[in-house]
């Protein structure tokens, strides 16, 4: 039921995996320092006026900005992987399926645009699930869950199956098989939640949605 995650896991040290990987990490610390800094700044700033009241809403609201940042991070990995998604597919293509034809599938700005607006959407519920969180927190913890293995699983299969067939075949397969990819994004979601493991999430979901489209694209 695992495999396609494990298979992905153990292509991590594949010298092209690894190098989008080492990419994919310097975009993720260039984006959270920018938000942190901002937010350690505005810090400083409020810090530097007098009154504890000023004091004490710098601390909670540096806090906020980095725990919103920490939260959002799943946004900012599908954006990462999608950028770099296709290299890694052609890595396990050529490890695992070597007599597989060369992809001709959906054009490369439907493939782009399909990946921003799954992003876009992942980062609108993930703002609503942060707020979820704030007023019910189990409530918001679940939520934020499910929203993040939707966009995993989905997102990342049609992403991987357009680059062998067209947008609405990819969208049928998907339906076909909406059980299993869902469940696979929701291993994938609990890998994001475990700090440093979510690092390898812009090479490890690509990798196992195309596993998982070799197991079901003539089923």
């Amino acid at each position: 039921m695992f495999a396609p995650v494990l298979r992905a896991f153990d292509q991590i040290e594949d010298p092209t995996v690894f190098g989008v990987l080492l990419k994919s990490l310097l975009l993720s610390a260039a984006c959270f320092a920018l938000l942190s800094g901002g937010s350690v700044y505005e810090l400083h700033h409020v810090l530097a006026s007098h009154g504890w009241v000023a004091w004490l809403a710098g601390i909670l609201g540096g806090a906020a900005a980095l725990a919103a940042a920490i939260w959002l991070f799943m946004p900012v990995a599908v954006l990462i992987a999608s950028a770099f998604m296709e290299p890694v597919c052609r890595a396990v293509e050529r490890r695992w399926y070597p007599s597989l034809p060369p992809p001709a599938g959906a054009r490369f700005a439907i493939q782009i645009w399909d990946g921003v607006v799954v992003a876009c959407i992942l980062l609108g519920l993930n703002l609503v699930s942060i707020m979820l969180a704030l007023l019910i927190p189990g409530i918001g913890l679940l939520l934020g869950w499910a929203i993040t293995a939707w966009a995993l699983g989905r997102g990342f299969f049609v992403a991987v199956a357009m680059r062998r067939m067209s947008r609405d075949a990819a969208a049928a397969l998907y339906r076909r098989h909406r059980g299993v990819i869902l469940l696979q994004g929701a291993a994938l979601t609990l890998i994001g939640y475990v700090p440093l493991a979510n690092l390898l999430l812009p090479v490890l979901a690509p990798a196992c949605m195309v596993h998982v489209l070799m197991q079901h694209e003539r089923s």
